[in-house]
């Protein structure tokens, strides 16, 4: 994900594409998927959110960029009622308000957080199988198949299956994370800092697999910090300072933004991320 120039849809195109969109169920909805309004998080009176707006059109990838602390990580956990918050959350027309982050997840929402979060104990396919419980009245055949469409997605996964979550490397944990939310055929993935703590060559593999999922029908709220390859895959992008939103645009007019590029890209370049 070299130079600034935005990866078209055309170019993810291929077989992967169509395991993709075994595990993404596609929104029918035409209003965006989430829309979020004048949302509000606070940690006793610290303010971490403050009044933000912001809406994912079914099907796409959009960005939330932003520096340490500016509150990208509270926005998710604020959408997947794990923490507290005033103003609107809208999913799929529904207002969320008074949900629990089961319910959530049964409605057809997703989180990875930046901690993956594996149970390490575990084998990588005792974790999937896990993924699987919004499914679980559809029967052992359908898990499976979702299993080896991960594995598809995924190859490394398969040939470490039996392996200890514990055991994996940081790239194939996180790639055990995203399959794991993709066992519940979300409609909506919340995806926290995927490339934290990875090498270049496979932040660029799991994003691409994001861009592929994209493609399939399923709508990505991504939070991340590597500003650039988030913007080389994201229709849209918003930029969170201080909990408040400080920009938004497609992803071509923030990549070229003065303010964006000076700010992050530039911050980036000089620390060698793609």
């Amino acid at each position: 994900m070299n130079g600034a120039a935005r990866l078209p849809r055309s170019s993810l195109a291929s077989s992967g594409g169509e395991v993709a969109a075994g595990l993404a169920e596609r929104s029918t909805a035409v209003a965006p998927i989430l829309e979020i309004e004048r949302l509000c998080v606070s940690y006793g009176k610290v303010q971490a959110v403050r009044e933000v707006s912001m809406r994912v059109p079914a099907g796409s990838v959009v960005t939330v960029i932003g520096p340490n602390g500016a509150g990208k990580t509270t926005l998710l956990m604020a959408l997947m009622g794990l923490l507290p918050s005033q103003g609107r959350i809208r999913f799929k027309g529904q207002d969320c308000r008074g949900s629990d982050p089961q319910q959530r997840v049964e409605m057809g929402m997703s989180l990875v957080t930046e901690k993956r979060d594996l149970f390490g104990s575990m084998t990588v396919e005792d974790n999937l199988t896990l993924g699987a419980f919004r499914n679980r009245r559809q029967g052992r055949a359908v898990r499976l198949q979702d299993i080896d469409r991960v594995y598809a997605l995924f190859p490394r996964l398969k040939t470490r299956s039996t392996q200890l979550a514990q055991t994996l490397s940081g790239g194939e944990r996180q790639m055990l994370a995203l399959g794991r939310a993709l066992m519940a055929r979300p409609q909506l993935l919340l995806l926290d800092e995927p490339s934290l703590g990875l090498a270049p060559r496979i932040v660029r593999e799991v994003l691409h697999a994001v861009a592929q999922l994209r493609d399939a029908g399923l709508s990505v709220l991504l939070v991340e910090q590597n500003a650039r390859a988030a913007l080389q895959i994201a229709d849209e992008g918003y930029v969170l300072e201080l909990g408040e939103v400080a920009l938004h645009g497609c992803s071509e007019q923030l990549l070229h933004d003065p303010k964006v590029e000076s700010t992050y890209l530039g911050m980036l370049r000089a620390e060698g991320m793609p």
